[in-house]
């Protein structure tokens, strides 16, 4: 107990029933504040000020908020509202809070039926807690009706994964942005906790700042004067962690590796991947050879990602498979976590290591990184802000439209795909220059700079940050300590647990059996192609009367394997990569295609291709190998009619891709009065086969069954 608490009876008190209600929350009659807890709880509860707290994941973030929630509502305050980033958080919190005897509810997109008791029980003063996503506090009737009567009665405001508000931190949000407004509109002297276990000093200091209240100082250091923030940054060193890294050549290793090894691994934990793709192609393998695994991804239905987060909680799966989709906050005793493929940087990677070694005194946390990895590196970077001269256009419409925009008709405007628009509506609405209301977006007129010095700024530090995962790899330093020092712990010291110290060995041993199932899994092609079953909203807009649902469209297709796939993934980015000369179909590629049709075995009297400008000789030998083996004629093509419209253009949304294509194709074929195979080097939107196949119908076609070497997704 603090020389200060100890000389002032009320802080005596207040620390003593602090302790009680830390006792409720985890169920312990022995447990105790720490220190450092609680000076941030003091600071909340007793000094009514800003705080934010960098601890490592395990500290016991959680247990301030809610014993300051506990503290604050026995002197009478309003509920505390807790911004939290994944409903999987928002599960564990509102677990947590209802063992602690703290009425917590959350208002989000799936349960949009019980907002209004939700809302009617905050006014009644029933409710303790309300958690929210960042995204709802701009969703028009929240942010217009709730919003300000939560800013007027709170009695504390906590964010959580508080890295998420920076540009610099690993996984920056622009609606996280608007957290700052909310706290502006505060009363005077109603305390707020910012929280996260991963942030460098650049992000601490970025997050410290936003937390000021309005004509305060900025924080330098953590010793703060009344109505500043109190910055507590502790060591984040995880004790039970034991880090390793397991290099593997090929894919069927690593898939082998994990057969042989995941029953060696303690209680239950999680194999982390870097695409949805590669998720569900493990947990398949995994299950073939016995184990009790599940894939888990954002694409995951919501109510079965609870129910999964459950299973893995308490031990009836093995391992979730999972992207990083499960992820900040998930709170469970978990044995191991392993990496199939490296993060884009070692603060990710601490993000997620971090799920492991709760609870219990020994975690084990194995890398196996791939060659593959960079590349998909390179494809998330290719989504960052948008260069200026699309910003511009986007605002030009607004400005223009009369009235409020969609974003799917704002998509007929400019070639930016939807979650990339969506995003750069977030920044311009958080920079004031454009605001969401009912029924879309308008623009309010406001000057805006574009800061390129900024976004060049932001980009740069994530190229550092590869390099930096990449040197991760490599080092024969102590591995707790290189993560260490790439978020500035300043008591960073050699961990004595990792591989490189000594204190873990795995074996790279893959058995030869678990080598050939995964050769035999991997070397599968086949991966079907859903048609496209809806036409764009709004291609009005571009001249173009379509709407509605498809008529006719084509079959289900087939692709090898999708570039992202562990198996002929990698041949195919190889083959489709820039710079890789044009030339016939390669042999291995010529045998998958053969065994993809062998399982489909596809209807056929003829084949008509998509021409190509990039790789004539790929695609014209691809038609004419099928013919030959199939003994079908080729009838036509998918023609360039105008090749002023580039391969791929208006690729970033379905409205400007469907224009696209129409202007640059046209059908050059004999087509006769039955099924016809469509051949493309590679999918990737999916309109120029539904396209093509809507003008083979058009032109007589029964049927229509896209055939593609690769897809993109």
């Amino acid at each position: 107990m603090t020389a200060a608490t100890q000389d002032d009876p009320a802080r005596v008190a207040a620390r003593e029933a602090a302790e009680q209600h830390l006792r409720a929350l985890v169920g312990r009659d022995d447990a105790t504040l720490r220190e450092d807890q609680w000076t941030a709880i003091e600071a909340l509860a007793v000094d009514h000020r800003r705080a934010l707290v960098v601890q490592r994941t395990g500290w016991g973030k959680s247990a301030v908020y809610f014993v300051a929630t506990a503290l604050l509502r026995a002197q009478g305050a309003g509920p505390t509202v807790i911004i939290s980033p994944l409903l999987a958080l928002m599960r564990n919190q509102i677990a947590a809070a209802d063992r602690a005897g703290i009425h917590a509810v959350t208002i989000n997109s799936t349960n949009n039926e019980d907002w209004s008791r939700i809302e009617d029980s905050i006014r009644a003063g029933d409710v303790d807690v309300l958690l929210v996503s960042p995204e709802r506090l701009n969703n028009p009737s929240f942010r217009d009706q709730v919003l300000p009567r939560l800013a007027a009665t709170a009695g504390l405001v906590v964010v959580d994964e508080a890295h998420c508000i920076s540009d610099w931190g690993h996984d920056f949000r622009p609606d996280y942005r608007r957290i700052r407004t909310l706290l502006g509109e505060l009363r005077e002297g109603i305390p707020v906790l910012a929280t996260t276990a991963t942030a460098n000093e650049r992000v601490t200091r970025d997050v410290a700042e936003q937390l000021v209240p309005t004509g305060t100082a900025t924080p330098d250091g953590p010793a703060r004067p009344d109505g500043e923030v109190v910055v507590l940054r502790g060591e984040l060193d995880r004790a039970s962690l034991h880090l390793a890294v397991v290099r593997l050549k090929t894919a069927e290793q690593r898939l082998g590796w994990l057969a042989d090894h995941l029953g060696d691994l303690h209680g239950s934990g999680i194999i982390y991947c870097l695409t949805v793709a590669q998720t569900q192609e493990i947990a398949d393998f995994l299950r073939a050879r016995g184990h009790t695994v599940a894939a888990y991804s954002g694409q995951t239905e919501a109510g079965e990602r609870a129910a999964l987060e459950t299973d893995l909680a308490e031990g009836r799966v093995k391992a979730l498979v999972a992207t990083s989709a499960l992820g900040m906050g998930f709170d469970a005793t978990l044995g191991f976590v392993v990496n199939v493929g490296a993060p884009s940087s070692p603060v990710a990677y601490y993000q997620q290591v971090g799920r492991a070694g709760r609870g219990t005194d020994r975690a084990d946390v194995v890398l196996l990184p791939a060659r593959e990895d960079r590349d998909i590196w390179a494809y998330f970077a290719s989504l960052a802000f948008p260069p200026e001269g699309l910003v511009r256009q986007v605002l030009s419409v607004l400005d223009g439209a009369d009235g409020a925009l969609a974003t799917p008709a704002l998509e007929t405007y400019v070639d930016l795909g939807r979650s990339r628009l969506e995003m750069l509506l977030k920044v311009l609405d958080v920079d004031g220059a454009v605001r969401r209301v009912q029924g879309g977006w308008v623009s309010t007129g406001q000057e805006w700079a574009y800061d390129r010095d900024r976004y060049a700024r932001v980009a740069e530090a994530r190229e550092r940050e590869q390099a930096a995962m990449l040197d991760y790899l490599g080092t024969d330093r102590c591995r707790m300590r290189f993560l260490r020092d790439q978020l500035d712990d300043p008591a960073s010291q050699d961990c004595g647990r990792c591989d490189n110290c000594g204190g873990v060995s795995f074996s790279a041993e893959v058995s030869e059996s678990s080598v050939s199932l995964a050769h035999d899994r991997l070397s599968r092609p086949g991966v079907p192609v859903p048609p496209r079953k809806m036409w764009p909203t709004a291609l009005v807009n571009l001249g173009i009367d379509l709407k509605g649902k498809i008529a006719d469209p084509p079959s289900e297709g087939r692709v090898v394997a999708r570039l992202t796939d562990l198996g002929y993934g990698q041949q195919l980015r190889d083959l489709f990569r820039e710079g890789t000369p044009d030339g016939p179909v390669p042999v291995p590629l010529v045998r998958a295609v053969i065994a993809v049709l062998e399982d489909w075995q596809p209807r056929a009297q003829a084949i008509v291709h998509v021409e190509s400008a990039r790789r004539p000789t790929l695609v014209r030998d691809f038609a004419d190998g099928l013919s030959r083996f199939l003994r079908i004629p080729v009838v036509g093509r998918y023609a360039i009619a105008d090749a002023g419209v580039g391969p791929g253009q208006g690729a970033a949304n379905s409205a400007q891709r469907v224009a696209a294509v129409l202007r640059r194709h046209r059908l050059e074929a004999e087509v006769p009065a039955g099924p016809v195979l469509l051949l493309d080097d590679l999918v990737g939107t999916g309109w120029t086969m539904t396209l093509a196949a809507r003008a083979l119908r058009e032109a007589g076609a029964s049927d229509v069954h896209p055939l593609a070497l690769g897809s993109t997704g």
